[in-house]
């Protein structure tokens, strides 16, 4: 097992790692919309998806790997009205005809009161 830690996501804010590569795959934690230095992404939910799914992008290269070989996603809103926004933004990431299994859920809270949180799996 091999510790992913990048500083250009934000640092973990609890007692877990930004991702953990084990048999050739990569699971990244739930990433929140803060920027580096740990601060809050305020604005609409489209910035919030950005800033989230640039997050993943730092974890996933510094583990070796990237979008396209993710294999699995998890997206947590807090209000699934803002699905169709968030789809679009996530699409835009995936380019290749290559899209993850994914799950989207809608939850009553996130940490830090944010509106979306995205955790995936990824081949190394």
């Amino acid at each position: 097992m091999k510790k992913i830690s990048t500083t250009n996501a934000p640092q973990a804010i609890g007692p877990y790692s930004q991702a953990i590569v084990t048999n050739g795959l990569v699971f990244c934690s739930g990433q929140i919309p803060l920027d580096v230095s740990g601060n809050i992404v305020t604005g609409d939910v489209k910035d919030q998806v950005r800033q989230v799914m640039e997050n993943l992008k730092a974890v996933l290269t510094e583990a070796g790997t990237g979008f396209e070989r993710v294999v699995k996603t998890t997206i947590y809103l807090t209000d699934i009205a803002d699905f169709p926004v968030v789809n679009e933004i996530y699409g835009s990431y995936f380019v290749s005809e290559h899209k993850p299994a994914r799950a989207t859920v809608e939850v009553s809270n996130l940490p830090k009161g944010v509106k979306v949180e995205i955790d995936c799996i990824a081949e190394v």
